[in-house]
């Protein structure tokens, strides 16, 4: 009622018969019940209620001219209550001035939206009460207010005899308001009732508590909302007793009052009565026990009644607002009393608190909290700030400063102890077995809790709140993006990674936690990037050490990795998937192999770590001083990742599982269970990609005296030396040949790695420098692949020896042994070792030959360029054509280049699988069968062609050179015998593509000679040859971009002497004739292409026209075949942009265009050359004599495709202003040259007039010549 809006007549009261009239139908019997005594004297504050409600419409009635301001003020209360001052309003003292009265339209500001109107109004309201009460007073309760008071209400029994009627009015109207369910009308009439009960010390304490209940008394006859908003509105109304303080200034006084234990025990009884009820009757109580003295608290709040019973069953029970309660008691007073119950310790401790068996004690309560999430219970913000009291001291981020401050003991180091242990207790008790293994709102609780932990977590103490439990946990929640708790797990997700920001032990703790406890598959399962982002903010070589360091202990430590439920039911509730553990841990993927997987992944780990290295600044901007530094902890980081993975990779301790090298002065240790032979091999690869990357570092370093630090050199000297020490040994024992290539590759890395540091920086520096980090790579995939290399190996031995003469100096008997007989040429052992290296390399050896061949690229020998050239044109399946494609129109394009395999060499019959895969292993068939691809312009001398071909076959004929063609055996016979083919297609295509890479090398540094063309031949076949097989489209792109930007644009070109024109007229024909039979674009393309390339090189050399006139011809076959055969993909706008670029190749053909041009049927062609006519006609326009003779030798002819063309008009309008074109332009050029009457000498009669008809103003000039 309080919250209705009544305008200031509806305040009237009933007469005093109507009162009486109202009261004497309440039964007056003394046998009636309490009970219905209450019930009566609500309908009578109801009957009263509604005849207020009638006087006040009655009232309304007769103020209906005025309804239109009344109505303004009722809707703005905050107006109106800015310009009370100034218009009069109705009070309950009547209308005089000189007494004070309450304004009753104050009540209203207490329910305002705006906290400053609340407050206004409350504050007007005390002010007036206070006057009103005290006038009443002063006359002695007779008549404190002018005339004879209204009664507001019927007088009754409350207790409130020294109250003015006003006063007790309001307590009513307030105690009404704090009821109401209107939105802040709790608020305001609350904070009134404080303010009023503050001042006016007429209020009896006990009275208003005993009024209270009366007012908001809850029956069980009452609705759900209307009991909710009583029990709230006591609640509130207990609030404003608790606020005001008089509760503690009436103890002061008298301290022999019982008015704190009744209130104590009023608030618990209301705790008791509703769950919601309960956290905010504790918060009253602690507004209560913060303004009285710690005195009062022990004898009065400790010693009220129900409240030890309540502490009794609350852990039974689990009740967490008794526990908050117990603990604030407790932090308020420190002192003993069995009041608490068992909820606290006696004598209380934080270490007892937090003790295991006390924490399952409390489980129940710490359940139970989460009834107000999303909200976080009042209890955990203590509990944390009694478990983590102190704030963490800043964390040094720099890793050189903790060598000197782990010896320094602090003065608080046990506190720190016993805060930990403190914190491993909560964290297993209360967050693992209660909450996590829960329903999802204990485990969004679990999370929120840790969060509430960060801020005052160090980094050591970040492990502990990232258990395996909780790790698992959030993988479980991160993995299902439609969980319920998604979004909860990314957000603790975000504030952990917030925590860590910038602080390096942080950062490292998290990731140790994350992946230890994930076995290395965080993101992997998260579906997220934390853990690489994590690792991406190593950028300086402290913190990369720092973190090298942490996952070298995470490898070798033997502790368990993790320590998940067993019980998928442990860790999701009834939502989740049912399932058997084993079968659905993602962690093992169901092998089991989780120890490995953690391993792997720090093993995988540690080359990244380098790359995250980076200079703060542009190199340019950088002086040489800085420069060194930064190399110089950019290897110590290398250095420190080679040695634990050559360690790990490499070698095995046979006692115990460390080891000291007292000339390294250093500790080598190993897990104690043998890591798996994958993991070993895992460790090599990772090697591998180191010294790829220290290469390619390398090889962009700026060339200065200082020596760069070489971790090529540093690792062989690092492998010598463990391999010395005699507990240490290979991880396998090598056959006989490996071990013999083993030691001769060390041998020879130290021998140029001493040279290479005496010479100058220049090409044979760069050659010695490259050749060492081929040996390492190869070392290590002798250590892969036993039994596979060493012949390799030793060939390479024997090429460095050939290279770099100073090895030759003084050799031993046995390697004099070894290069008897005659020795092929040093630059085909080392092609046809990197042949045979390829098809099973890695990705850093493969690197590694790449710059090998860099270097020596320029000495390549024909020979050997063919060798690469021939693995680039092979093709593992033989060409057949399906029936569809077996026409006689598209033969010519297999047999332009030819492009089959001859079937000499494959053999016949089912047998020629087999036999090619012989005549591959045989050098001599494979060069016999290209006899005819080089004699067609692949090289320019035959005879030498023979020469080299012998010198092939003869001296390149040991196993040694030829493993590449056994490779390409092997794969044939492999193919044959299983029947797919895929996955040897897919070897042999990668083995192109590295041949490609090596080509590609070599054209860039000598696209000038005339092996270029000899490439160019061959990656043309090649790509011809792939649309015979699926899957070809990027060994196409490959071969497209190499002929792209290394030969067609490539700033140099080969050039070659005028009697050689022969052989680019050869090339010349073959790619015209891809243009105009070849029924694949991109193929046809690239033959266009081809063309103009040639032809560039042809104009370049200057020729006789006679010379020229066999390019010509081709040209003329071409044009004569593309209007003779219906088959020919012939596009005259390629030959147009032919003459364009070249016009001495359009020049000779103009008569044959013209004649074929009058002789054709088919009429888009015959177009198509009036087109390619008219733009030769064009581009002599500035060339009068040119155009003059081309004029006067064809013009017999062009009169008679005139006759013929406006003859026979196309139907088309296009077609007929395409031919309307070509004339006019033949007459302005007749015209110009001034053949006007030999032109028309030539026309017929019929000709001339349909020039005329047709032509119009363009024939004009001819007429006088008639």
């Amino acid at each position: 009622m309080a919250g209705k809006k009544r305008p200031s007549s509806s305040m009237e009261e009933p007469t005093e018969e109507q009162t009486e009239k109202a009261m004497a139908s309440i039964p007056s019997s003394s046998k009636v019940s309490e009970k219905l005594k209450q019930m009566e004297r609500r309908k009578v504050r109801k009957a009263l209620d509604k005849e207020r409600r009638r006087v006040a419409s009655e009232g309304n009635q007769k103020s209906e001219s005025k309804s239109e301001s009344n109505t303004e003020e009722e809707q703005n209360p905050e107006s109106e209550l800015k310009q009370e001052t100034k218009e009069p309003v109705t009070s309950v003292a009547g209308t005089s001035l000189t007494q004070p009265g309450l304004h009753l339209d104050l009540f209203r500001g207490l329910s305002s939206q705006e906290s400053s109107v609340r407050e206004e109004a409350a504050e007007r309201l005390v002010r007036e009460l206070r006057d009103v009460q005290r006038s009443y007073e002063e006359s002695n309760g007779e008549n404190g207010e002018q005339g004879d008071p209204v009664k507001l209400e019927a007088e009754k029994d409350d207790g409130m005899e020294n109250c003015a009627p006003s006063l007790r009015y309001a307590i009513r109207r307030f105690i009404r308001g704090v009821s109401s369910s209107r939105e802040f009308a709790r608020q305001g009439f609350a904070l009134a009732l404080a303010a009023v009960v503050a001042e006016i010390h007429a209020i009896k304490l006990d009275s208003l508590m005993k009024f209270i209940v009366e007012e908001l008394e809850v029956s069980s006859g009452m609705k759900g909302q209307e009991a909710k908003d009583n029990l709230l509105g006591r609640l509130f109304a207990y609030a404003s007793i608790a606020r005001s303080s008089r509760i503690s200034e009436q103890w002061m006084s008298d301290k022999n009052s019982s008015i704190v234990k009744d209130f104590v025990a009023e608030v618990t009884s209301l705790a008791a009565k509703k769950r919601y009820l309960s956290e905010p009757a504790v918060s009253v109580i602690l507004d209560l026990v913060n303004k009285l003295p710690e005195e009062a608290v022990l004898t009065q709040v400790l010693e009220a009644p129900d409240l030890k019973d309540w502490f009794e069953r609350a852990a039974k029970f689990g009740d967490p607002d008794a526990l908050f309660l117990a603990l604030k008691l407790q932090e308020r007073v420190k002192a003993e009393n069995d009041v608490l119950g068992n909820l606290l310790p006696c004598p209380f401790s934080a270490d007892k608190f937090f003790a295991r068996d006390h924490l399952l004690f409390l489980s129940p309560c710490f359940k139970e909290s989460t009834f107000c999430l999303p909200r976080l219970h009042g209890l955990w913000p203590v509990v944390v700030n009694m478990l983590l009291p102190d704030m963490p001291a800043l964390e040094e981020t720099n890793p050189t400063n903790r060598s000197t401050k782990k010896h320094k003991k602090s003065k608080k180091g046990n506190s720190s102890e016993d805060s930990s242990v403190n914190l491993c207790n909560f964290c297993e008790v209360v967050i693992e077995s209660s909450l996590l293994f829960s329903s999802h709102d204990r485990k969004c609780l679990a999370l929120n809790i840790l969060l509430l932990t960060l801020p005052k977590l160090s980094a050591s103490n970040l492990q502990v709140i990232l258990s395996s439990k909780v790790v698992y946990c959030l993988m479980d929640i991160l993995s299902n993006k439609s969980s319920w708790l998604y979004k909860a797990g990314q957000h603790f997700l975000t504030e952990v990674m917030n925590f860590v920001g910038e602080n390096l032990d942080r950062r490292i703790a998290a990731i140790v936690s994350l992946q230890k406890h994930s076995r290395g598959r965080f993101d992997n399962i998260t579906k997220t990037q934390t853990v690489k982002q994590l690792i991406a903010k190593f950028d300086n070589a402290d913190g990369c050490m720092h973190f090298v360091d942490s996952l070298i202990s995470l490898f070798v430590d033997e502790g368990p990795i993790s320590d998940e439920p067993s019980d998928q039911s442990q860790t999701t509730d009834e939502n989740s998937e049912v399932g058997s553990a084993e079968d659905k841990d993602p962690l093992t993927n169901g092998n089991g192999t989780g120890s490995d997987t953690l391993k792997n992944w720090v093993i995988d780990t540690m080359p990244r770590v380098i790359k995250n290295l980076k200079l703060n600044s542009n190199l340019k901007t950088l002086t040489d001083e800085e420069i060194v530094r930064f190399s110089e902890d950019k290897f110590k980081v290398q250095a420190a990742i080679m040695k634990f993975l050559t360690v790990q990779g490499l070698f095995t301790a046979s006692l115990g599982t460390e080891v000291t090298s007292f000339e390294l002065q250093e500790k080598f240790t190993w897990p104690k269970a043998a890591i798996s032979n994958a993991l070993r091999e895992s460790c090599i690869r990772q090697l591998q990609v180191l010294l790829e990357e220290a290469q390619k570092s390398e090889g962009a370093r700026i060339l200065n005296e200082i020596e760069p630090n070489d971790l090529a050199s540093y690792f062989t000297r690092f492998v010598e030396t463990v391999s010395s020490i005699p507990s240490v040994s290979l991880f396998t024992a090598l056959g006989d040949e490996d071990d013999k290539a083993f030691k001769k590759l060390l041998k020879m890395e130290s021998k140029l790695s001493n040279e290479e540091r005496k010479v100058s920086p220049g090409t044979d520096s760069s050659r010695m420098h490259a050749m060492r980090f081929l040996l390492m790579q190869l070392l290590l995939q002798i250590l892969l692949h036993p039994g596979e290399f060493h012949e390799a190996a030793i060939d390479l031995t024997i090429c460095c020896k050939k290279a770099f003469s100073f090895l030759s100096q003084g050799n031993s008997e046995e390697e004099e042994e070894e290069e008897e007989g005659s020795a092929p040429q040093f630059m085909d052992v080392l092609v046809d070792t990197f042949l045979s290296l390829l098809p099973h390399s890695s990705g850093p050896l493969n690197y590694a030959i790449e710059q090998v061949f860099r270097c020596f690229c320029d000495e390549v020998t024909d020979a050997g360029l063919i060798r690469m050239l021939r693995i680039v044109k092979k093709e593992l399946n033989p060409r057949h054509l399906a029936p569809a494609e077996e026409d006689s129109g598209d033969e010519d394009e297999d047999d332009f280049l030819e492009i089959e395999e001859d079937d000499e060499v494959a053999g016949d019959g089912g047998a020629g699988l087999s036999d090619e895969s012989e005549g591959i292993a045989e050098p001599g068939s494979v060069v016999d069968a290209d006899d005819e691809d080089r004699e067609d312009g692949m090289d320019v001398d035959s005879a030498t062609n023979e020469d080299d071909e012998n010198e092939d076959s003869d001296g390149m004929d040991d196993d040694a050179m030829f493993r590449m063609d056994a490779y390409l055996a092997a794969m044939f016979n492999e193919k044959r015998t299983s029947g797919n083919d895929s996955a040897a297609q897919s070897q042999f295509l990668s083995f192109k593509f590295r041949v490609l890479s090596l080509l590609e090398i070599y054209l860039q540094k000598n696209s000038g000679k005339a092996q270029a063309l000899t490439v160019y031949s061959f990656l043309v076949q090649a790509y011809v040859k792939s649309h015979a097989n699926t899957g070809g489209e990027q060994f196409r792109q490959r071969i497209t971009g190499i002929l792209q930007r290394k030969i067609f644009k490539a700033k140099e070109y080969p050039k070659f002497p005028e009697n050689q024109v022969e052989t680019l007229k050869t090339l010349i024909e073959k790619s015209l004739k891809l243009v105009s039979r070849s029924r694949f674009k991109d193929v046809s393309s690239l033959a266009q292409n081809a063309t103009f390339w040639l032809l560039k090189i042809t104009t370049s050399m200057n020729c006789a026209n006679p010379e020229l006139e066999s390019v010509v011809e081709v040209f003329r076959n071409t044009l004569v075949d593309y209007f003779n055969n219906k088959k020919s993909r012939l596009k005259l706008g390629f030959v147009k942009e032919v003459v364009r670029r070249y016009p001495w190749v359009g020049t000779p053909l103009y008569g044959l265009l013209i004649e074929k041009c009058c002789s054709t049927k088919a009429e888009f062609r015959q177009i198509e050359t009036l087109d390619l006519l008219d733009f030769i006609m064009k581009s002599y326009e500035k060339d009068s004599s040119c155009s003059s003779k081309l004029v006067k030798k064809h013009l017999k002819i062009i009169c008679e495709l005139i006759g013929k063309l406006l003859t026979n008009m196309p139907q088309k309008q296009s077609r007929r202003a395409d031919v309307r074109r070509f004339c006019t332009r033949v007459l302005n050029v007749v015209s110009g040259l001034k053949l006007n009457k030999k032109f028309i000498e030539r026309l017929t009669p019929e000709v001339c007039t349909l020039c005329e008809a047709q032509l119009g103003a363009a024939f004009k000039p001819f007429k006088t010549e008639e």
